[in-house]
């Protein structure tokens, strides 16, 4: 057997399943948001955009699963990221405006007036297109992604330095778009968004269907990560991560293999920081506070590093329970998630996809394996 190759074989079925529960679910919370108020079955709009947020939060999950899981990267930027997806399509909102704003300026949004801009800056021009808006969303993460990639893994730059960067990375800019002459509304950030594609953001159906298409692109992301990781490219990020100078001895090119999957992450990042924007209705510069990034890999070490699925349900039961616990003791909730990601790394290694499966050898489909030994190869 080759030092490239699985010690098993990977399939879809675990992540066809979640990301058919998904689905179901987010169908069937948008119907029951759509019943009537006296309706037993009703949702309010409270728990549909709550619903949205964390399946928004798990594609952020899912991408530092990507990197972290199956090329070894510890991330602590990706909220970098997801906050510039985030960017992109809250420029688009805010161009949606139009003249409802509070100064009445069909072209300039109302912190520009505040500000005393007399025109748009080059970087918002198109942002009234939502398809350049959707450009912008995956291209942009992309772009500061493959500049970063290329610098960071060609210098071969790794482990705790690499992590130490990619915080780095994420708080420069968080600083940068506090600055109100950056264009970006400083502090205040971008909110009071109206419509999108001239539907009313507050609209019950609105937000039903956003819901639905936020269900729909994570499900969508997820069997595409799962192809991506399920195949000979998947071998060799396992190897990457696992024997990386062997790998390398064996004619392959860690920095490009990495760089890829990197780039990838980053646009799924970038995609999920669009969706939580529609869903949670603003964008400030404290999105790219690195303790964000910090939660997301706690997110993915609770799910079960490495699984996919995993990542995706440990990022909607944290964020469920961040929800209740800061309503029961708001004070005490970052040492819970710190108890948390302790009792997870303590007592379950696997993550909650581990309760599952608890022999190593019993995940075939949900966990990557690790690498064999070019030792034991066959003849």
């Amino acid at each position: 057997m080759s030092a490239l190759s699985s010690s098993s074989t990977r399939s879809f079925p675990g992540a066809i399943r979640m990301a058919a529960i998904v689905v179901v679910i987010t169908v069937l919370l948008a119907g029951a948001s759509l019943l009537p108020e006296s309706s037993p079955f009703h949702v309010s709009a409270f728990v549909v955009s709550l619903a949205g947020k964390y399946l928004a939060y798990a594609m952020l999950a899912l991408s530092v699963d990507l990197v972290w899981g199956f090329a070894g990267i510890l991330t602590l930027g990706h909220a970098a990221f997801f906050a510039l997806g985030g960017y992109a399509m809250g420029m688009y909102l805010m161009r949606e405006i139009g003249a409802r704003g509070v100064y009445g300026n069909p072209d300039l949004p109302d912190f520009m007036i505040f500000l005393s801009w007399k025109s748009l800056p080059w970087y918002w021009w198109g942002s009234d297109h939502f398809a350049w808006a959707m450009l912008l969303v995956l291209v942009v993460p992309a772009a500061l992604a493959g500049v970063f990639g290329w610098l960071a893994f060609r210098s071969r730059v790794s482990g705790v330095y690499l992590s130490i960067i990619t915080q780095a990375l994420t708080y420069a800019l968080m600083l940068a778009f506090f600055q109100n002459g950056l264009g970006f509304g400083g502090n205040n950030g971008l909110t009071d968004f109206k419509d999108i594609l001239g539907a009313d953001l507050h609209a019950p159906s609105t937000r039903a269907g956003l819901l639905v298409v936020t269900g729909i692109v994570l499900a969508v992301s997820l069997l595409a990560a799962r192809w991506m990781v399920g195949g000979r490219f998947g071998n060799l990020l396992v190897a990457v991560r696992d024997a990386e100078s062997r790998t390398r001895f064996l004619g392959y090119r860690p920095d490009q293999v990495k760089l890829l999957v990197w780039v990838f992450s980053a646009m799924l990042a970038g995609l999920g920081g669009a969706l939580y924007v529609t869903q949670v209705g603003i964008i400030n510069p404290g999105e790219f506070a690195p303790a964000n990034s910090i939660e997301s890999v706690i997110w993915v070490a609770v799910g079960g590093r490495g699984t996919l699925s995993g990542a995706v349900l440990g990022a909607v039961l944290v964020n469920f329970g961040k929800t209740m616990f800061t309503a029961w003791l708001p004070e005490f909730w970052l040492y819970g998630l710190g108890l948390l990601f302790l009792v997870t790394t303590l007592f379950l290694p696997q993550g909650l996809i581990g309760l599952r499966y608890p022999g190593k050898k019993s995940l075939p489909e949900n966990v990557t394996p690790e690498v064999s030994s070019p030792e034991g190869d066959e003849a």
